[in-house]
């Protein structure tokens, strides 16, 4: 009953909003056309099937089913067609291999003739090498359509079924594809070119990012495309928002699924997957610029996110080479793992790798490169490090000479080595680990180097004991002997005795060979541990996690081996995942919800997966069954697959030990040599021994991992039993396994060109990897499909804010219409299923929109309702604090004045007491005051009238005294007492002021000496500096005018002697007195400056005048005295030196004014 009911409401949905529309449809001024895929637009009528608005792989036939066509999404286009409603109609969606075309006179196909004639609308045709031009419709004729090209007046005469219509100009370079008019090849070839010579890299198809690598660096990372993105201020399609969306989700914690539904109850984790059909993609790079954005987003916290970085440093260099195809090829798979805490912030991460390529260590097409940190090695390690290890140049190396590429352009070596070295720090790997590391890896070169000679005609051999031997002992900490005997013997247990056999040298090149890759591999497996246990994220796991995906890429060059047949399988896995959640399970999702939906065909890769994996007679198990075989070769192995294969569409046996597969990204031709012994890669006992012998702890490390795996029971599973395909299988599975149980997000990477040359855009190669992608399939699910869904309670419990009226019933079904009426989103926007709702693409963020608008104003309600109730309620404690206090305040006044009142009540005897001292002391002042006025009055009477009245008043006061104190009268001894108190008190005063006065007067009279003493010793002190300076230059100018006659003097000694015989002796003796005065003015004045200087210091902080006064006098008369004797010297010098005859010459400096 409850499924009739829902369908009876869905019904009535739909019929309501079929007559809403064609109300709509009937007021529009031009009809509008549907957007099914297989319809071409026209003016009057449509198109003829074969001239097609879009193109698929391989022919395919899509039936419709009944439905109303007004459920259909209609949208607007340049070009406008009537809309036709038929049943039961099929139609033909292109391929290469066109339907014959209808007959020339077809009145259909000549009314579009016509039109695009008319109205010169341009189409795409493509000419006989296979490209694609842009023209337009000149004329017609039967079959074939002349058509102008647009770059000249070029006429072509071109086939219908070549002819696609194209998409105006002002749909060019959009940024994402499924907003283009009409889908086909070359509108999507054309839209891509065009982002591409602008630098625009990514495009959206729907929910896939489209990733074109440009081979340099372009301008669109960093902070402020970092910023920019987490603000939401940019939208453009780009690694950051794919990442952002992601992260948006996992913090959301809603189960809203894109593409993919299923996902719901593990809601928290998110995967990106970033592969594509092609190595040198881009895919390793745009891989790290996801881990940068999610750095960026959940970074701060934890500290692990630069770690997580530099982690990619690390694998790059020991699981990225260099190949045909590509500089940076990942030679093995990686999911990065990060984990996220409650609050958004990276907290940790787990590292898994898959299926290293090993066989890259040993073996090397021409051209190529071995793992990267051979060569950095060899580069960038210190001279102590290269001496430690015995390293050489790597052209000295056997293992990396042999493909005649040791360098590569634009990649330096050596700085790589460098930044290695900081990311073992990063990482916390220690430096002893560090140096056995680089040991080990030095070892694998050396072991490269060993050689053997053959001894006898069975072509077994020894090693040859050189420099190459002794090293990898020593590095490996190994016996040299015990070495070689490993490597050209083999130990055979037959019975309880152990027999050795001698090897051949193709036997013992593969023992050596199978060392190097043993401890190749188990040193990357090592570091993937140690890395781990740096991220790991202990007890901060939340659930919150988002999945890196970075896997090699479809891969086909001129000679594929088992390695390739590896990652290719892998790719195919990797297709059908993305197939499933693109195309099947969107579409039976649709179909068992109960929604109007026309099934989209598309190419399934299944029957590919049946040949690789279905047992009993798949390859795997063909492959594994061979191996088992001891006398199976490849070439046998070859035999049996041809034999049991050939049935089988997509396989196609060759010649010798070849055989081709067709995959989903193109046929690949396969050779068959060394598949058999790659397959089985044997573990040797003897190499097990030899590693647990050595003195090197990650050796023993390494030999105790693999005797535990080798001696495990079988009934275990032991995973070192099987075979290199199986342990691959199951690795693929359970990845697989993983990704089913997360939301996807994908981003296919394109490679622009098979140079590896920016700005060059090949539109073949461009579209055989869109084929490979299914990226016309994907946008025209996208546009006619419903990416997002969410369950009826999901939406009526997040969006049920967005509802105003309250009287609806709280059935979710209910609820979620009345939501979506309730925004007024367009009918053909959404579809109602039983379980879900469907929201085409950007509806979801419409009514996150909406919600977060209506959470504002709820928010702000709520504020300001707070702060009412706030402001109430700080009112109401302020009344009560102020209540409160004032009763409190009436307690403590109550208590204050009975205090007051107890201590107001004294005896009777201390108040009187206390009257009459008061009483007293105004009789008193009384008295004195009368005193005071009579001696007044006294002074202005003559002297002899003083007596008399001064006794009067005597009595008087007496009298007054026995009239007012007629109490205390009766001890006269008081009364005089009191007088004569008052008298010397009166006395004492005025001596003090006339002290007083006589202080003031000589404190005046010192300051105006100290004044006049103090400018007294400046003048001193400037007249002394003026006669300094006066006789510092008289004695400066006898020292100038005497120096050039002394050196006359010693210059013509002979001749002075001659002429004036005596007078040189004089002259020198002059001089010495000279300079002796000059001596004696310097210290002198040095001596008198620094006794003023000491005086003045002593008389400002000292209080005697008198003394500094008489001790400046001292220094001036010592000063006198020195300067007269001084002058009288200085003159007989003079005089002397004037005597000697040289007046003339010394007039200029003794004619001078004197000091």
């Amino acid at each position: 009953m409850m499924k009739i009911s829902v369908k009876e409401t869905l019904e009535s949905l739909r019929q309501h909003d079929a007559s809403e529309r064609f109300k709509e449809n009937s007021s529009s001024s031009l009809p509008s056309r549907s957007t099914f895929r297989a319809q071409m637009p026209s003016i009057r009528q449509s198109l003829p099937a074969n001239f097609r608005n879009a193109i698929a792989p391989e022919s395919e036939t899509i039936e419709k089913e009944d439905k109303d066509w007004s459920t259909e999404q209609i949208t607007q286009s340049p070009y406008t067609a009537e809309k036709e409603k038929t049943e039961n109609e099929v139609v033909k969606i292109s391929t290469p291999q066109m339907s014959p075309a209808k007959n020339s006179h077809d009145p259909e196909w000549i009314n579009n003739a016509e039109y695009f004639i008319r109205e010169k609308l341009c189409v795409w045709f493509r000419v006989a090498n296979g490209q694609w031009h842009l023209g337009k419709i000149h004329s017609t004729s039967s079959d074939d359509v002349c058509v102008m090209l647009s770059t000249n007046d070029d006429v072509v005469k071109v086939s219908m079924e070549e002819i696609f219509p194209a998409n105006p100009e002002i749909l060019e370079g959009v940024e994402d594809l499924t907003q283009l008019s009409y889908l086909n090849e070359p509108s999507l070839l054309y839209n891509l070119r065009v982002r591409y010579s602008q630098e625009l890299i990514y495009s959206k198809a729907g929910p896939v990012l489209i990733a074109v690598n440009p081979f340099k660096n372009v301008q669109i990372y960093g902070e402020e495309f970092l910023s920019a993105y987490q603000t939401k201020g940019l939208d453009a399609p780009h690694v950051y928002a794919v990442a952002d969306a992601a992260y948006d989700e996992m913090m959301r914690g809603t189960r809203l699924s894109i593409p993919n539904a299923f996902c719901a109850h593990k809601k928290h984790d998110l995967t990106m997957h970033m592969w594509s059909g092609e190595s040198g993609a881009g895919k390793t790079e745009t891989a790290k610029y996801a881990m940068q954005y999610l750095e960026a987003l959940g970074g701060g916290s934890f500290g692990v996110e630069n770690e997580i970085l530099k982690t990619n440093c690390i694998l790059e260099a020991f699981g990225n080479a260099k190949t045909s195809r590509n500089d940076n090829s990942s030679r093995f798979g990686k999911l990065m793992e990060i984990h996220f805490s409650a609050k958004g912030k990276i907290c940790g991460a787990k590292l898994e790798t898959f299926s290293l390529n090993q066989s890259r260590v040993a073996q090397l097409c021409n051209g190529e490169r071995s793992y990267h940190i051979f060569y950095q090695l060899c580069a960038g390690a210190s001279p102590i490090l290269k001496e430690r290890l015995k390293l050489k140049a790597a052209s000295e190396y056997d293992y990396l000479n042999q493909s005649n590429c040791l360098i590569m352009d634009r990649t330096d070596d050596a700085q790589k080595f460098h930044k290695l070295m900081e990311a073992f720090n990063i990482v916390q790997i220690p430096q002893e680990y560090q140096e056995r590391v680089f040991a080990l890896l030095a070892a694998v070169l050396w072991l490269g180097n060993v050689s053997f000679k053959v001894t006898d005609n069975e072509n077994h051999v020894e090693v040859v004991a050189d420099e190459a031997v002794t090293n990898v002992a020593t590095l490996m900490g190994c016996n040299s002997k015990e070495l070689m005997v490993v490597l050209s013997t083999c130990k055979l247990q037959a019975g309880r005795d152990c027999i050795a056999k001698r090897l051949t040298l193709r036997q013992a090149t593969d023992m050596r060979d199978s060392l190097a890759k043993i401890i190749y591999a188990s040193l990357f497996n090592w570091l993937v541990e140690k890395i781990n246990i740096s991220l790991e994220v202990g007890n901060s796991r939340t659930g919150r996690s988002i999945s890196i995906l970075d896997i090699y890429g479809f891969e086909s060059f001129e000679n594929n081996s088992f390695e390739q047949f590896c990652i290719n399988y892998a790719n195919e896995r990797l297709q059908q995942h993305f197939n499933r959640h693109l195309f099947k399970l969107e579409q039976e999702e649709y179909e068992g919800d109960g929604i109007d939906w026309t099934k989209v065909e598309f190419k399934d890769n299944q029957e590919c997966l049946n040949l690789i994996e279905k047992k009993p007679i798949g390859l795997v198990s063909l492959l594994d069954e061979e191996s088992n075989f001891p006398k199976a070769t490849d070439t046998t192995f070859a035999n049996k697959l041809k034999q049991h294969l050939n049935a089988n569409s997509c396989f196609k046996g060759e010649r010798g030990q070849g055989f081709r597969i067709k995959h989903y990204a193109g046929e690949v031709l396969y050779n068959t040599n060394g598949f058999l012994e790659k397959n089985r890669d044997p573990l040797h006992v003897d190499l097990i021994q030899l590693l647990s012998s050595c003195k090197c702890q990650l050796l023993n490390l390494f030999s105790t991992k693999m005797r535990h795996e080798f001696l495990k029971p079988a009934t275990f599973s032991d995973s070192m039993n099987q075979s290199v395909i199986t342990k691959f299988k199951g690795q693929l599975f359970k990845l697989m396994n993983k990704l089913e149980d997360t939301t996807p997000h994908f981003i296919r990477c394109i490679k622009p060109n098979s140079n590896q040359l920016p700005g060059l855009y090949e539109e073949n190669h461009v579209l055989q990897q869109l084929r490979c992608c299914g990226v016309l399939e994907i946008v025209r699910i996208s546009r006619s499909g419903y990416p997002t869904r969410l369950t009826h309670q999901e939406l009526a419990v997040r969006y049920g804010c967005l509802l105003l009226d309250t009287r609806i019933s709280q059935e979710p079904l209910s609820t979620s219409n009345a939501i979506l009426k309730q925004c007024n989103l367009p009918p053909e926007m959404y579809q109602v299923g039983y379980t879900k709702i469907y929201l085409r693409t950007g509806l979801i963020g419409v009514l996150e929109e909406r919600r977060k608008y209506v959470l504002r104003g709820i928010l702000g309600l709520q504020k300001q309702f707070r702060g009412y109730q706030a402001r109430e309620c700080f009112h109401n404690m302020r009344n009560a604090a102020v209540i409160l206090q004032s009763y409190i305040r009436g307690e403590n006044a109550r208590r204050n004045y009975i205090v007051v009142k107890e201590s107001a009540i004294v005896s009777t005897a201390i108040t009187e007491e206390l009257d009459a001292a008061i009483h007293l002391q105004y009789m008193v002042r009384k008295w004195l005051a009368r005193k005071h006025l009579n001696s007044m009055q006294q002074k202005k009477k003559p002297r002899n009238e003083k007596k008399q009245p001064r006794r009067k008043s005597t009595r008087r006061v007496s009298e007054d005294k026995v009239v007012f104190f007629p109490d205390l009268c009766d001890p006269p001894c008081v009364l005089a007492d009191l007088q004569s108190r008052v008298q010397k008190v009166e006395a004492a005063i005025m001596q003090k002021e006339d002290e007083n006065t006589a202080l003031q007067e000589e404190l005046q009279r010192f300051e105006e000496r100290w004044l006049e003493n103090e400018a007294r010793m400046k003048s001193m002190e400037e007249t002394w500096q003026k006669h300094m300076s006066s006789m510092q230059m008289s004695l400066a100018a006898a020292c100038k005018i005497l120096a050039p006659d002394k050196t006359a003097s010693q210059g013509n000694e002979s001749e002075d002697t001659m002429s004036f015989g005596t007078p040189t002796k004089e002259l020198k003796r002059s001089l010495s007195e000279v300079n002796n005065l000059s001596r004696e003015f310097d210290q002198r004045s040095v001596i008198i400056h620094e006794d003023a200087k000491s005086l003045v210091e002593v008389n400002s902080q000292s209080s005697s005048r008198k003394q500094h006064a008489e001790e400046l006098r001292r220094l001036k008369l010592r000063f006198e005295k020195w300067k007269k004797d001084y002058k009288a010297r200085l003159r007989e010098t003079k005089a002397r030196i004037r005597s000697n005859g040289d007046e003339g010459r010394h007039r200029n400096w003794w004619c001078k004014k004197s000091c």
